[in-house]
Order: structure tokens, then C-alpha cells, then sequence
């Protein structure tokens, strides 16, 4: 790829993230991975995030506490894990602080309605806007998952006229239906600030990227004016990830047993439950199966389709519950080289997707991950032709969310494979983060 470089004149970047250095967190990773890259390209940026990650000593980094009393206990949280550990100290304070935060939670939710970290924003304005009437600010640069990133980065354009970039993580309209375009105004107050939102970014952003086609499609449907003259330009960048800080990838091993993993949040719309049930069909038909599958969650608490599955079957010695890696005290390893040395000793990584109308525009980020460990991944996924094309052209087994039947087949085919020591060889062709970079600055400078 070519090297771009930033013009001098717009070298100044202030980010807006409430996620930064945050290890083993998606959104946090989808920012922090491409600082290396930026500097490289010329920027010298300042960061504005929470308190949740690890102050960085290499740009300015500034951390700051949500004014709003439920930001203040998720930020508390991370901040005491961070510095105490998750022991008796963190749960003696976190439910101390909880207890007496409750009542402003509850005002604040019947008064408001949004979202935790929508408060966050008040902070990161403030800061803000001092630092551009101070003359140390070119760019600015509002990152998101969370959406007070945003509007906070929308507050600052409207009041400086700077350059606003936005980076989309998730999509801020949720629709409900493959003929939901998301036009309609929702009744929930978050969602309905979330839908104001977008528009905001649509009007005010110079540049605001998405994570996949499906999330640009109908952010145009709803902003007709993305892309026309005085508006947004909308574009799609693939956030990619960093190839794993670990030695290089490990030959495969074929162990004693069928080794199925899945890394990453858990829930009931995208739940393990579906995979115990193909596993409970393949055991009536391949007996020996029981005692030669393990099934692998690492990451998350179960949740409770999981669980229910797990009594039915009685399942409780074939389903391994790993629970978050974090940072090995022994070892030094940090959270994340320890799930990526995970990964590698898979034998399948299990890619679950979901069954929620939004899955037609996210992309799950460990997806990036899985294609740097080399090893098949079994990807359930729901209306998404983007996501379907780049498993398939990898090299991956395929399902669809919602067909029983074919996930079982879809199992008996690995349990097959395996068996015959012949599992797929996926096409090693990973998506880096400095491809995403390159795509940004691409936009804004090309």
C-alpha cells in the first residue's frame, strides 16, 4: 500500500473515545491499534477517553469521570479493576458505590432515559473546547461504540466549525425487520436520541465511516444527504486487527478430542445453546461423540440458553467454561496474547453471529482475530452476504442462524472431518489494521 501522509495543517487530531486501553475490549481495540499506524502517517494526536483503560504516556491522554451517576459506577468499575484487581476490595467498593448510586440512577433514567455513558460527553466537550480555542487542535476525531463520542464531537464542530471525522462502531438506529428501513422515530428516548444522532453526524460530519455495507446502506437510506455537497461523505472501513504479539502461528495438532471454541460476549440471541443442540443430534447417531467433543467458551459469562441446554443434556463435563482472560501475573502475558494463543490450539473457532435484525450490518470484531489464528472457523451468521463472502472465500464452514438441521449437518461434516484428520485448511488471508488506516486517510487526503 502507499504510505500517505497528513498535511502538516491537519496534524493535530483530538479523539474522542470513552473506550482507550482498554485490554481485551473491542472498542477500545478498534481505536488503540491504529494509533501506530496514525503516528506513522504523521499524526500527533490528543486523546480524550474515561478512566476505564490505562493512562498511555506516549501523546497527551486525558481521562475523565462521566458527570451522570450510572457512567460514574460502570467507570468506577473498570478504574478499581484496573488498579485492585477483581477481588474482594473490587466487590466490597463496586457494591458499596452501587448501593448509593442507586436512587440517582433511578432519577436519572426516568428523568433521561439514555444510555449510561451518554453523560461522558459533557466532560469531553468541555476539555474540548478548551484546547481548540487554545490553538492545539487541527482535527476532530469522534470514535464510537459509545454514542457520547459522538455528541460530543458533534457539540464541538457546531461550536469551533473544525473538521469533524466519525468512526461508526455499531449502528445508532436498530431496526426491527428486514422492511424496517429505520425511518420511523422510536418511542424508547435512547433510541430515539440515537436515531437524532445519526442524522447529526449525517449533517455535521466532513467524513463519518462504517464498518460494513449493510450499515452504510441504510445510514443513506435514512441520509439521503451523505454524499452530496455540504454534507458527510460516507464511506465503509474494515477495522481489521493486529496479527497476534505471540511467536508465529503453531502447525495444528489433531489431540484426543474435538476442540470447538468460542471467544467473546455470550447471549440469548447468541447463545451456545444452538451448539449443544447439534451436538445432542450427532451423539444419537455417533455415540462415541460424547465423550470425544469439548466445547470451549472463553470470555464471557454463559448465558442462560446456554445454561438451561447444558442441565438438559447434562452437558456440564463436555461444555468448558473459561470465563475472561486477563493478564497472567506468571507469564506477564497480557489478556489478549493469552486468548490469541487460545485460539491457535483450536480446532474449530465458533463464529456465532446472531439472530437480530442489526446482524445485517455488524460484523462481529473477533471475526478479524479468528482469521489471524489460522484455524477453520464455523461461522453461524444471519442476512449478512458480507460477512457470508469473506468466510467462504477463506475457507470456512457455513451455517445459517435459525436452521436447526443445517448446523447439525454442519457439525456431523467437522465431527467427520476431524475424525478423518482432514478438517478444512482455511486460506490464510488475514485483514490488518493498517489496511483500515490506509482506507481512512485514502478519503480524507487522497
Amino acid at each position: 500500500m502507499k504510505k500517505i501522509s497528513v498535511p502538516p495543517t491537519q496534524r493535530r487530531w483530538l479523539l474522542l473515545t470513552h473506550a482507550f486501553n482498554m485490554d481485551g475490549r473491542a472498542a477500545s481495540l478498534t481505536i488503540t491499534d491504529k494509533i501506530p499506524y496514525f503516528l506513522e502517517a504523521g499524526v500527533q494526536p490528543i486523546v480524550l477517553s474515561a478512566i476505564t483503560g490505562i493512562h498511555d504516556t506516549r501523546f497527551p491522554h486525558q481521562q475523565f469521570l462521566a458527570w451522570g451517576p450510572s457512567a460514574f459506577r460502570f467507570d468506577f468499575r473498570h478504574w478499581i479493576a484496573n488498579q485492585y484487581g477483581r477481588g474482594w476490595f473490587y466487590k466490597l467498593t463496586t457494591r458499596t458505590v452501587s448501593v448509593l448510586l442507586a436512587p440517582f440512577i433511578a432519577i436519572e433514567k426516568l428523568l433521561l432515559g439514555y444510555s449510561s455513558q451518554w453523560s461522558w460527553a459533557i466532560p469531553a466537550f468541555l476539555r474540548g473546547y478548551w484546547l481548540i480555542k487554545s490553538g492545539k487542535v487541527d482535527v476532530i476525531y469522534s470514535i464510537g461504540s459509545a454514542w457520547s463520542a459522538h455528541l460530543a464531537g458533534v457539540w464541538l464542530k457546531r461550536a469551533t466549525g473544525l473538521p469533524l471525522i466519525s468512526e461508526v462502531h455499531d449502528p445508532l438506529v436498530i431496526r426491527k425487520g428486514p422492511n424496517d428501513l429505520g425511518m420511523e422515530k422510536p418511542k424508547n428516548r435512547d433510541a430515539r436520541f440515537r436515531h437524532y444522532l445519526e442524522q447529526q453526524l449525517c449533517k455535521y460530519s466532513d467524513d463519518v465511516w462504517w464498518f460494513t455495507d449493510g450499515a452504510l446502506h441504510y445510514a443513506k437510506i435514512r441520509n439521503p444527504n451523505l454524499n452530496t455537497p455540504g454534507n458527510a461523505r460516507g464511506f465503509v472501513v474494515m477495522p481489521g486487527a493486529n496479527p497476534p504479539i505471540a511467536a508465529e502461528r503453531t502447525p495444528h495438532h489433531y489431540g484426543n478430542y474435538l476442540n470447538l471454541c468460542h471467544f467473546g460476549s455470550l447471549a440469548n440471541d447468541r447463545s451456545l445453546s444452538m451448539i449443544l443442540r447439534a451436538v445432542h443430534t450427532l451423539v444419537a447417531k455417533y455415540p462415541e461423540a460424547r465423550e470425544l467433543i469439548k466445547v470451549h467458551a472463553y470470555g464471557a459469562p454463559l448465558d442462560s440458553l446456554t445454561v438451561e441446554a447444558i442441565k438438559q443434556y447434562d452437558y456440564s463435563d463436555l461444555l468448558v467454561a473459561h470465563g475472561r482472560l486477563e493478564r497472567d501475573p506468571v507469564t506477564g502475558q497480557s489478556g489478549r496474547e493469552r486468548v490469541a494463543q487460545k485460539m491457535q490450539q483450536a480446532d474449530i473457532l465458533l463464529l456465532l453471529h446472531g439472530n437480530d435484525e442489526w446482524c445485517a450490518e455488524y460484523i462481529p470484531s473477533k471475526f478479524y482475530d479468528y482469521l489471524w489464528a489460522g484455524r477453520p472457523i464455523w461461522g453461524i451468521t444471519h442476512r449478512n452476504p458480507q460477512l457470508d463472502q469473506m468466510l467462504t472465500e477463506r475457507g470456512s464452514y457455513l451455517s445459517a442462524d435459525g436452521d436447526a438441521v443445517g448446523i447439525a449437518m454442519t457439525l456431523e461434516r467437522i465431527w467427520l472431518d476431524w475424525k478423518s484428520q482432514q478438517l478444512i485448511t482455511p486460506i490464510y488471508n488475514p485483514i490488518g489494521v493498517d489496511q483500515a488506516v490506509h482506507t481512512i486517510l485514502s478519503h480524507l487526503y487522497n
